[in-house]
């Protein structure tokens, strides 16, 4: 990790949870966060998360995979069927198929260690920007309708034929509004990122296809053959439903 701590102006103003066994990147972490503006809650297992958790509720997870006890896979996968709190995971193995599970199991995004302290800062920034925790949100577009579905971005909810509402993950939600935006195009991986991270340089591109995926089970008729979002070969994904505005 980059010893050197960054310092800048804080543009957000949110609590952060960080689960993280190793006194030493915890106390850096915490230390960090604090002088950005940040209030920051350490915990160094599952058990000692959820005592945390009773008490009070965050606007942003920091996870290590590897924990005590339960491991940080099966915490996202728990965290995620109870809210849609960000989840950024931090994995010391740098493999494609542990970055992907962890994403499969809910979580927002993923930072490899050793990590910069500059990079997580900014991927934590960008996290709670589209979760809209800043103080000064930007214009966002209104609700949308496709094929009997409403999404509406202000509120952040996605509303089915019946008029249930499905639960997603920031990074879905994101997804599925740059997709509404950008009906018809065919978008590729790399203006997914673009459009859904605001900016900042984010996961490697298979993470696009496991939020699709994820996407689709949650959206299309028939998930093994996609109609609503059609993957175009050497191109990216195409979002083929008439989109009105709701």
């Amino acid at each position: 990790m980059n010893s050197q701590m960054p310092v800048c102006v804080p543009e957000l103003t949110a609590t952060i949870l960080l689960v993280e066994d190793d006194r030493d990147i915890a106390d850096m972490l915490s230390e960090m966060l604090v002088q950005n503006g940040y209030t920051v809650v350490s915990a160094q297992s599952g058990a000692e998360m959820d005592r945390v958790l009773r008490r009070q509720s965050f606007d942003l997870v920091v996870l290590d995979v590897m924990l005590p006890g339960e491991d940080g896979f099966s915490i996202c996968r728990r965290l995620r069927a109870e809210a849609r709190t960000p989840i950024i995971m931090l994995t010391a193995v740098a493999t494609d198929v542990d970055r992907i599970v962890g994403l499969e199991f809910g979580a927002d995004d993923y930072v490899t260690k050793p990590f910069n302290s500059r990079e997580l800062l900014a991927r934590i920034k960008s996290l709670l920007r589209r979760a809209s925790y800043g103080s000064e949100r930007p214009e966002r577009p209104s609700a949308m309708s496709f094929d009997g579905w409403r999404i509406d971005p202000v509120s952040r909810t996605l509303v089915d034929r019946a008029g249930s509402q499905i639960f997603m993950t920031t990074a879905e939600f994101d997804l599925l509004v740059a997709l509404c935006l950008n009906a018809g195009r065919v978008l590729t991986r790399e203006q997914l990122l673009s459009l859904t991270h605001a900016g900042v340089a984010g996961p490697v591109e298979r993470s696009v296809d496991v939020h699709i995926s994820r996407i689709r089970q949650k959206i299309e008729p028939n998930p093994k053959d996609p109609s609503l979002i059609k993957t175009v070969r050497l191109g990216g994904y195409l979002f083929t439903p008439r989109v009105e505005a709701s």
